[in-house]
């Protein structure tokens, strides 16, 4: 199935589950209750955000001043935006997606899986190479700019 065909599913059918989470809960403890509870997930979800969101920034900014290349951290960062957006989507549905996407191990797995299955493989098949091989086209040479012999006056 193609993502733009599972995105359409995913917006078409993730508000009819909010919808019956929210009937559900509310006839258990009430309504009041149950919008007090939407509200403070959504709170405590910014909350774990922001703290989650320094500390890869933390370990972005320590991977830079190593000399590594922080992969990890910049795939985390948009996991970590997809979350709060869940979170502070009202309902319970995308919450418990939403807190999932705001733990470490899990989102370290989410981004060791884009990395490997979908980074690395696309940039085999698009023919890029991480060393030169004997079939490459690649042309030693030099370069030096020459002057003129054109007298200015």
């Amino acid at each position: 199935m193609k993502a733009i065909q599972m995105l359409f599913l995913f917006v078409l059918i993730v508000p009819f589950v909010e919808i019956y989470l929210l009937m559900q809960v509310g006839g258990l403890i009430g309504t009041f209750p149950t919008i007090l509870l939407v509200v403070f997930t959504a709170a405590l979800g910014a909350w774990l955000l922001r703290r989650q969101g320094f500390a890869t920034w933390q370990r972005f900014q320590a991977s830079l001043a190593q000399g590594t290349i922080p992969a990890y951290e910049m795939i985390e960062g948009p996991i970590l935006l997809m979350g709060g957006a869940l979170l502070l989507t009202p309902g319970f549905f995308t919450d418990a997606m939403g807190f999932a996407c705001l733990i470490p191990a899990l989102r370290r797995n989410m981004a060791r899986y884009i990395i490997e299955n979908h980074l690395i493989a696309s940039a085999q098949g698009s023919g890029f190479r991480q060393s030169p091989t004997q079939n490459s086209h690649v042309i030693d040479g030099e370069y030096s700019k020459k002057d003129s012999d054109v007298d200015t006056i």
